[in-house]
């Protein structure tokens, strides 16, 4: 116990994050009792700084994001867990939210936390990422992440919650790191198309120009401005981007007519 309240441990998985990893680590002073970093293979000072602030750090290689966020939380011993980013920061508000969560008598297993995006340095009101709420902080008995290579979410047994604090997502930086980051989860969503076994059909190229109607019309992705307006091109480009590494991928079989 710590201060009336159960072991809390946050988990982190982390990439070359030494320049956001410290105001994450910075943010959870004083709220978790242990901190397990996994590092996927960082070529900067991100064990480094993890180190230094205190956290059990472990290496290894990312075998997609759900099992890997799911090894960092097998590795943690508290009671309950906060599984939270390298980009993303504790408000002062939600970490005394989380606080009267973990001491008042409850029965919830785990708690929905409200994310507020930062990108390209402007808050994002819109492009959907308005109303974006993400299962965070769980029993650690009671919840685990699925094996979703992308996009993945943690899963509990029993009821959930909102937390009325809000999680700082201060996500890429440069339209460099924006286009390097959507190979990347490009390439992952590929491998789990693939795994489910779908194929790449010709009609597939439409998502490009679908998505970036549904981003700028529906979700209101114009109103952001200029980084609303590469969201959406990024959003619509990741959605076709997978499909046609699909077409050649070996796990993918023959290709589609197409």
């Amino acid at each position: 116990m710590a201060d009336g309240r159960p072991l809390l441990s946050a988990a982190i998985i982390a990439r070359n994050e030494e320049e956001r990893l410290p105001a994450c680590l910075a943010s959870l002073r004083g709220l978790v009792d242990e901190i397990v970093v996994v590092d996927t293979l960082s070529t900067d000072r991100t064990v480094e700084i993890a180190a230094a602030a205190g956290a059990r750090v472990e290496r290894r290689a990312l075998d997609g994001f759900g099992p890997t966020k799911q090894h960092a939380v097998d590795r943690t011993g508290g009671a309950w867990v906060l599984s939270i980013d390298a980009d993303e920061r504790v408000s002062p508000a939600l970490a005394a939210d989380i606080r009267r969560a973990l001491t008042a008598p409850q029965a919830a297993a785990g708690y929905e936390i409200r994310r507020r995006t930062v990108f390209l340095g402007r808050p994002m009101r819109f492009c959907g990422l308005n109303d974006d709420w993400v299962l965070r902080l769980f029993r650690r008995d009671a919840g685990r992440f699925t094996e979703a290579r992308v996009h993945e979410r943690v899963v509990v047994q029993g009821a959930v919650e909102r937390l009325s604090g809000v999680l700082e997502h201060e996500t890429t930086r440069s339209v460099r790191d924006y286009v390097e980051k959507l190979e990347r989860y490009a390439a992952l969503g590929a491998d789990a198309l693939a795994a489910r076994g779908e194929r790449y059909h010709w009609w597939d190229v439409a998502r490009l120009p679908l998505n970036w109607l549904l981003y700028l019309v529906v979700r209101l992705a114009f109103l952001d401005g200029v980084p609303g307006l590469i969201w959406a091109a990024g959003s619509a480009y990741h959605s076709w981007r997978k499909r046609d590494l699909l077409r050649e991928h070996p796990a993918a079989g023959p290709r589609a007519a197409g």
